[in-house]
């Protein structure tokens, strides 16, 4: 998995022999994403030059850096290629313009377009390689993501009481477990993708590390209405969104509305929009009864877990849930991500769907990913 945030790959290794619908991890390795890679597909966010070319190019060095992961991660396990049904390969969002994107025109077709090269992948691994996990949502009438909820259903789910378990990566994802079994979720809005943006434009630092600096600052409150006053934050059922919507040229068009307003409290007032969003998505959610108002417990994965001025605020906010991340669940929060395209993948071998038609709005269940035979 490499997600939103552009800070790297994740892989971890899944034994379902024992019988768990979500497994069994027996792996983790990660590794940073080259500057040159990280930079091209930072590019490819907008049109340019060549971007074909460009487009190609970078999806046959993430491959590379995927296939180096496996590699990791079969040394660590002592796991041999031949023993592993299916690498899930989420590859690298970089255009994701789902049903009601605001810049889609109404004669256009809805997409989402995660660059990799999964026949080199496989080639490189000797490994099936499953890829291509959103598409068929979207054509199904969904939004192609999230697609982690019927994972977070297997993992986090049964438990006879309400749960919700967010994923604070570039984006960050909510998905409502209820405790009839429902399940419900949306994509909230600006995960890190903003903090970590604005904090490596103003520090050098490619990310707030534990938050420190944002917890310096002071939330400005009128900043903090003007950027929830985006119409996304209002929008009713299923929804998705990406890092070619929330950047910082949007963060900017908002904040020249505000001069004066030091760079620092800036990344505060981020951090609250970051809370707020995933904090109202908790709060409209139907969560199944007229007696459950909200979830007793909501469990953080992502990067964003580890961001603890972010967590002190979740936990602010949301004061009558039990805020924790995934760890104390047994499921670290690096794991979460990677292991649910695992899962997908398994899925896709077995024939049956991976998406929650009633999270991504699709209309109904369907098998997804493409798969590369090795």
């Amino acid at each position: 998995m490499s997600g939103t945030s552009l800070d790297g790959v994740d892989g971890v290794l899944v034994d379902y022999s024992d019988g768990a619908d979500a497994g069994r991890v027996v792996a983790h390795a990660s590794r940073p994403l080259p500057d040159a890679l990280r930079d091209a597909l930072l590019g490819l966010q907008h049109s340019g030059p060549d971007e074909l070319h460009r487009a190609a190019q970078a999806g046959a060095a993430l491959a590379d850096v995927y296939a180096d992961v496996v590699a990791r991660l079969l040394t660590a396990s002592g796991v041999m290629p031949d023993r592993v049904a299916a690498i899930g390969a989420h590859g690298q969002t970089v255009r994701h313009m789902p049903p009601g994107h605001p810049r889609l025109q109404p004669h256009e077709a809805p997409y989402s377009l995660q660059l990799l090269a999964p026949a080199r992948l496989a080639e490189a691994t000797g490994i099936t390689v499953v890829a291509d996990f959103r598409s068929r949502d979207i054509a199904a009438g969904g939004q192609g993501a999230p697609l982690v909820a019927a994972f977070h259903r297997a993992a986090f789910g049964g438990t006879g009481e309400a749960v919700a378990v967010v994923n604070i990566g570039g984006i960050a994802n909510l998905t409502a477990l209820r405790a009839d079994g429902g399940v419900r979720g949306m994509d909230t809005g600006p995960g890190n993708v903003l903090l970590d943006g604005w904090c490596e434009r103003h520090t050098g630092a490619r990310y707030d590390a534990g938050g420190a600096w944002g917890r310096r600052g002071r939330v400005q409150p009128a900043l903090l209405a003007d950027l929830l006053a985006d119409p996304y934050f209002g929008r009713d059922g299923a929804r998705s969104t990406g890092r070619d919507y929330f950047n910082l040229a949007w963060l900017d068009a908002v904040v020249a509305r505000h001069p004066g307003v030091a760079a620092v409290d800036v990344q505060a007032t981020l951090v609250a929009l970051t809370v707020e969003g995933i904090a109202r998505a908790v709060e409209a959610t139907d969560w199944g009864s007229p007696t459950t108002s909200g979830p007793q417990r909501l469990l953080v994965c992502g990067g964003g877990a580890r961001n603890r001025a972010l967590m002190d605020a979740l936990a602010q906010r949301l004061s009558t849930v039990v805020v924790d991340t995934t760890d104390t669940v047994g499921w670290p929060v690096q794991w979460v991500e990677a292991a649910a395209f695992a899962w997908l993948a398994r899925q896709a071998l077995l024939g049956c769907s991976g998406n929650a038609a009633e999270v991504t709005g699709a209309c109904g269940p369907r098998i997804l990913g493409a798969i590369y035979r090795a």
